[in-house]
């Protein structure tokens, strides 16, 4: 495959948009093929981003969706910051960060799990908690039946527990951190603090941690990892944070029915050749996703960024599985330096 090589650039205030796709090696009717399906899976908006420039873009990318579990790989970005900064150890385990839940508590056992159990999805701690899809709630499996470290389950009593742990460590809000350290850096075009918000309830004292955030803001977001966690000349996250990424440890397999490869750090990684159905990536991907059709996908092979968003609301119904998307992709590689 002969990819046209492109300079690497940041966007400045806006997206720079390519003049001709077809002169960095696109083939021009099989974007519109990508195009036309994606129109006929409801997305909402798609952005291709190669080389910091975009190739092409449909719908609204200004409009604020929720990204629903997209909050997750954001909120791994300001881990890797913060780990740096020597604010959070990873090997804390909860016992020693004071963390506990509503009655039934946390047993003995779940208070070891580490920081670093929680951000692979591997704590052993299956308390009800906040902002759960159907699946995970009827999945979920019983209180004390894995040791931490040990069995990996797509929980978010993890991911609130990571929220609660890192505004206790960092001493300010998740939005603030994130203002600060990475939307303000990277010149969000869209992002405020608002944008964030907490739900919160009866099942958990952790609260979930929602963002609504555009597409082309999460396209900045994305293409920060492609660049190693630097944006033009400073080190936004650590680039040993970023490039654990394309290094997973662990075939998953299955996850709610689909095909995936492994998960680390709250992202989604390519593994033996899996990340997406029937399409090959080039090895090295590595994928945001949220709830009904949300994803930002980083393909270092391709030097590529792709974010997808659907109008799904604040009801987290599914508009676009990851079949579908899968195939999308491969429409847009497919197009890409006119590779068959």
């Amino acid at each position: 495959m002969q990819l046209v090589e492109t300079p690497l650039l940041f966007p400045g205030k806006t997206w720079l948009v390519l003049d001709s796709p077809e002169r960095a090696g696109w083939a021009p009717e099989k974007l519109k093929a990508a195009r036309d399906y994606a129109d006929s899976i409801q997305s909402a908006a798609v952005m291709i981003v190669q080389g910091g420039m975009v190739v092409d873009q449909w719908g609204d990318i200004s409009r604020k969706f929720n990204s629903y579990s997209i909050r997750k790989s954001m909120l791994s970005a300001l881990y890797g910051i913060y780990v740096h900064d020597g604010k959070i150890d990873l090997n804390q385990t909860l016992e020693q960060l004071g963390i506990d839940d509503n009655p039934p508590s946390l047993t003995k056992q779940e208070r070891q799990a580490r920081v670093t159990d929680l951000l692979r999805a591997r704590s052993g701690v299956y308390h009800t908690s906040l902002f759960e899809p159907v699946y995970m709630k009827e999945t979920r499996p019983p209180r004390g039946s894995h040791v931490p470290g040990t069995f990996w389950f797509y929980n978010n009593w993890d991911f609130n527990a990571l929220g609660t742990i890192f505004e206790q460590k960092a001493g300010l809000p998740i939005n603030l951190a994130f203002e600060q350290r990475i939307a303000m850096p990277l010149q969000m075009e869209n992002y405020s603090t608002p944008d964030m918000h907490y739900i919160r309830g009866p099942e958990s004292i952790h609260p979930a941690y929602p963002f609504h955030v555009s597409s082309r803001d999460l396209a900045r977001f994305g293409l920060l990892y492609l660049r190693h966690g630097r944006w033009n000349d400073q080190q936004i996250v650590p680039a040993s944070w970023v490039d654990k990424l394309s290094q997973p440890s662990e075939l998953l397999g299955q996850h709610n029915g689909f095909a995936v490869g492994g998960y680390e750090d709250l992202w989604w990684t390519e593994t033996e050749g899996r990340h997406f159905p029937g399409v090959d990536l080039g090895g090295g991907s590595f994928s945001a996703r949220g709830i009904g059709g949300h994803f930002v996908v980083v393909v270092p092979a391709r030097n590529l960024v792709i974010v997808h968003r659907v109008d799904n609301g604040d009801d987290q119904h599914a508009v676009v599985n990851v079949e579908q998307f899968g195939h999308l992709l491969r429409l847009i590689c497919d197009a890409q330096a006119g590779v068959p």
